[in-house]
């Protein structure tokens, strides 16, 4: 079965919320889709990045994000307050898609302790030599 290609490209329409405490952002088709900023500029920054990383985490469990509504449809769906106001966030996903790719987890994992003991004495990297074994053990080429 072809997998349907991502788009490289989102927009989505962003609720501020100006509180006493900051900026509160939401994301009103994307529901847990929320961040804040002390300032509206840390508020719009911290908005491109939870959008992103919320929308990867979609395409990742395979979900299909939603379809963007527009101003008109969020404006007639939410009567904005007098400290509100909405702002539209742009998610370029090759490049969150590339840095998540390339994260590290953490892995734990047992070994037997005359093992662990040896490996510390000769000041072994147990990450790196990890990573080594499961490239060679899956045959991929070393880099």
């Amino acid at each position: 079965m072809e997998k349907t290609k991502k788009p490289d490209f989102y927009r989505y329409i962003a609720l501020l919320d100006y509180e006493k405490d900051g900026v509160h952002v939401t994301f009103p088709d994307l529901p847990g889709c929320v961040t804040y900023g002390k300032t509206e500029a840390e508020a719009v920054e911290e908005a491109r990045d939870v959008l992103a990383l919320h929308l990867w985490g979609m395409e990742d469990d395979e979900e299909i994000p939603p379809a963007p509504s527009t101003i008109r449809e969020l404006a007639a769906a939410h009567k904005l307050k007098e400290n509100e106001t909405f702002f539209l966030v742009d998610a370029f996903m090759p490049a969150i898609r590339e840095k998540m790719a390339k994260r590290f987890v953490k892995k734990t994992l047992s070994i037997p302790a005359w093992l662990n003991a040896q490996a510390e004495n000769y000041g072994i990297n147990f990450s790196q030599t990890l990573q080594k074994a499961l490239k060679q053990e899956l045959n991929i080429a070393q880099q």
